[in-house]
């Protein structure tokens, strides 16, 4: 596999196609991603198993939700389109999924040592304000390599026939080459999703308590049935920036 290496500018490109291909079909690519979410959620709340299941499904749903994306993108919604570029590689993909629950596990190892052997302290609401930002700020460094580890492989599985380890090593160095990509979106994303709420937040809460509280659920439901879904997009749409899909023609 050849991984292109993209200007710095197509981080934020990510999110403002990732928008574009929303406008398409806004009630396709939320119903998709609140299942995701939904999903994911309701495996996690199975007593005991539900953690260790979630991580093993993570893949397969992201290939689902990938795909909706790139039928979308090629204007091709036929039936039968969420599971056709999967099933061949299923067994694949539960196997990555395996290497993310111990990659998981392994997140949550690192984080107990670097807590000084207390895993407990990753429960944030037993901590105070402080310590779970410096907590919140120690998942977020340990997890940043994981999460771009297995940000191609799902989609280098199903759609390229890529084994599980080998995927994993090719969406590495895909994001090695494009760090500089990787951080405009996600400064990108810090700044949709969190300072540019903020700062509204912020003013409505000098101008008026009622106000404050009205915009904080329209931004919560903007976050959850907009940007999510957007966010989604940009995962496949970097897939096609980067391992050289060409865009569709408008």
């Amino acid at each position: 596999m050849q991984a292109r290496r993209l200007p710095a500018a197509r981080g934020w490109a990510w999110v403002v196609e990732g928008y574009r291909l929303y406008r398409r079909n806004p009630p396709l690519l939320t119903s998709l991603t609140l299942a995701y979410l939904l999903l994911v959620l309701a495996t996690n709340l199975i007593p005991l198993v539900g953690p260790f299941i979630s991580p093993v499904l993570l893949p397969l749903l992201t290939v689902i939700v990938a795909s909706g994306c790139r039928a979308l993108d090629r204007g091709d919604l036929r039936p039968g389109v969420l599971t056709a570029s999967w099933s061949e590689h299923r067994l694949a993909l539960f196997k990555l999924g395996g290497w993310q629950l111990l990659a998981a596990l392994g997140v949550l190892a690192l984080y107990a040592l670097w807590q000084g052997g207390d895993l407990s302290a990753a429960d944030m609401n037993t901590l105070n304000e402080e310590a779970a930002l410096y907590a919140m700020a120690r998942l977020l460094v340990l997890s940043v390599p994981v999460a771009l580890a297995f940000w191609f492989a799902p989609l280098l599985t199903a759609w390229d026939g890529v084994p599980a380890l080998k995927s994993l090593f090719f969406s590495i160095v895909a994001a090695r080459r494009n760090w500089r990509a990787f951080l405009v979106y996600a400064l990108s994303i810090t700044l949709v999703g969190v300072i540019l709420p903020g700062v509204v937040l912020l003013i409505a809460g000098v101008i008026s308590k009622s106000l404050l509280t009205v915009l904080a659920v329209v931004i919560r439901m903007l976050l959850l049935f907009i940007l999510a879904p957007i966010l989604v997009a940009s995962v496949y749409l970097s897939y096609r920036d980067v391992f050289g899909e060409s865009p569709p023609n408008e």
